[in-house]
């Protein structure tokens, strides 16, 4: 958007503006590539580890679909992941999160929390959360 109002305002010599497919391929194998993983991840290759998202697009917030980059990048959230894959193994199937305690999860989440914030002397809310700077 930096780039696009620098172009309206008429600057010279403004730098191109990223298509949606860039933006996917930045995320992906951009991705892979600047933490040196291109050979091992990035991008489905035979020999290359599986790591697969499935996202759906008969959500309402991304119909009516007609262009899947453009979905991705400018629509979709993380409710619209479906099903996960990490190394051709199921972590996420329709929905839920496979093999996670979320409880614990949460429990762990929140002691830390409060721990952290009772260090800080944080004031606890009536609503359960801290109210910093008090």
């Amino acid at each position: 958007m930096l780039i696009f109002q620098r172009e309206r305002a008429g600057e010279a010599s403004v730098p191109p503006l990223r298509t949606v497919k860039q933006a996917v391929e930045i995320a992906t194998l951009g991705g892979a590539m600047v933490n040196h993983l291109e050979r091992k991840v990035g991008s489905l290759t035979p020999g290359k580890e599986a790591d697969v998202i499935l996202l759906r697009t008969d959500t309402i917030n991304v119909l009516p679909l007609d262009h899947a980059y453009g979905a991705i990048v400018l629509a979709m959230d993380t409710s619209n992941v479906d099903t996960v894959f990490v190394g051709g193994a199921v972590r996420k199937w329709k929905g839920a999160l496979v093999g996670v305690d979320v409880a614990r999860v949460r429990r762990l989440a929140e002691t830390s929390r409060d721990w952290v914030l009772a260090e800080a002397k944080w004031p606890k809310t009536v609503l359960g959360g801290y109210l910093p700077g008090h």
